[in-house]
């Protein structure tokens, strides 16, 4: 027998047991290394540095074979975890990540580099890049169908918002982020918590241009509210008041025209409410009562349809 060196014939001795054990493991696969004095498989080999493994990973990205490079990425963060390229390997899988349509998956990539390298010369850019995915989010046309299915049917949109808040507290897209979380609770209906977070978006950032916009969504939340609840005159009311001051307070807004056509909505609404108690006393023989409402409507909402309305029945019934 060859006269090999102890820890060679130790290794050769191993590596011919496994391959007994498996023999799917052929010694194709396996190469001895006199530098680290044993068999390697280079499927699972490293690059000898940070910045060839690198290299070699981007290579696989650009020929668009994304999978092979996120492994070849995952091995650089492996075996480098200290390298400047780690953070680059980090960032790297998001982006493939966001071009394999996994925009879910790829916000915790990138949040990975700012969790785990906090110094990152990529956070400014991370912070744009996750603000991207939420808006993309928010604003697909099919988003039933797409976002569950490649987000989740949970509130994962609100949890980048919320993450890109808390990246840049006061970064380009926190105010806006914050907005678009009031804006995100709004169309689902739930108008109390939009509500809560138009109303954080006016306190934490008063001198942003989106402080204003929540003040408009603040009085909206409320017509909707008010919409629900057809005789919710107390809801009404305060969304009258919100719209009339923010009419005030801002009357070279571009959304000043739209805060006086919803009053003008509300005020019909509030004429309606008075006319439906009216023909509620009416059918029960109250007249007085009825009335009482049905002169309201006349009075109060003279440029109504009600108030037409209301009077024809008044002359009816005497008043």
């Amino acid at each position: 027998m060859l006269n090999l060196p102890n820890m060679f014939r130790r290794n050769f001795a191993i590596s011919i047991f496994f391959l007994f054990l498996f023999p799917s493991l052929s010694p194709a696969v396996w190469i001895w290394t006199p530098e680290t004095g044993k068999f390697i498989n280079p499927k699972w080999a490293v690059k000898p540095t940070p910045g060839d493994q690198l290299e070699y990973a981007q290579s696989f990205r650009d020929e668009g074979n994304c999978k092979k490079a996120m492994a070849e990425y995952k091995k650089l963060i492996k075996a480098y975890p200290r390298a400047k390229e780690a953070p680059e390997a980090e960032f790297y899988t998001g982006q493939c990540l966001e071009d394999s349509h996994k925009p879910y998956k790829a916000y915790q990539a990138y949040q990975l580099v700012i969790d785990k390298y906090p110094f990152s010369e990529r956070a400014a850019q991370i912070v744009s890049l996750e603000y991207s995915i939420a808006n993309h989010l928010l604003e697909n046309k099919d988003r039933s169908k797409w976002a569950e299915a490649v987000v989740g049917s949970d509130d994962r949109t609100i949890e980048i918002l919320r993450t890109v808040i808390k990246n840049a507290p006061y970064g380009k897209f926190a105010a806006i982020s914050q907005y678009k979380i009031g804006l995100y609770l709004k169309e689902k209906g739930e108008y109390q918590e939009a509500r809560d977070e138009f109303e954080k978006a006016m306190n934490d950032y008063p001198n942003s241009e989106w402080a204003q916009a929540a003040k408009f969504q603040i009085a909206m939340a409320d017509t909707d509210r008010a919409s629900d609840a057809q005789h919710e005159q107390k809801v009404t009311g305060v969304a009258m008041q919100e719209f009339n001051e923010f009419v005030k307070t801002h009357p070279d807004s571009e959304l000043t025209p739209e805060a006086k056509a919803q009053m003008g909505r509300l005020k019909d609404k509030e004429a309606e409410n008075n006319f439906v108690i009216a023909k509620f006393y009416d059918k029960q023989k109250n007249f007085k009562a009825a009335q009482i409402y049905y002169k309201e409507v006349v009075n109060d909402y003279a440029d109504t349809s009600w108030a037409t309305k209301a009077a024809a029945r008044m002359k009816i019934i005497g008043g």
